[in-house]
């Protein structure tokens, strides 16, 4: 089983897009309740969290949020848990979910 701190969610990031590090910049400054851990999609740990939830590599373009023995969510669905975890203004932004197709995947 993959080693890694209880309590927090996992943000898997693209190590080499400018994006994603703008987005993680962001994340760092706001997030005050020290709920996420970074990984790089390239990084070894990166590739047993994306073995261990079942996603294939070459599916992987964009952010993905793991929550350990709960559920991973991916892309627009990954955002917008993030905006809500990151509370305040932020977290008004997941009025939209209701109104469009999230995935998550369940983990028991």
């Amino acid at each position: 089983m993959l080693d890694l701190p209880k309590n927090k969610k996992i943000i898997l990031f693209d190590g080499v897009c400018n994006l994603c590090d703008s987005l993680l910049q962001f994340v760092i400054r706001h997030d005050k309740k020290d709920v996420f851990r970074f990984v790089a999609l390239q990084s070894n740990l990166g590739q047993e969290i994306v073995n261990h939830i079942g996603i294939q590599n070459k599916n992987i373009d964009s952010v993905i949020l793991y929550v350990p023995g709960v559920a991973y969510y991916y892309k627009s669905s990954a955002a917008l848990e993030i905006a809500r975890e990151l509370g305040g203004f932020f977290s008004s932004w997941n009025s939209f979910q209701n109104h469009s197709y999230c995935f998550a995947k369940l983990y028991i």
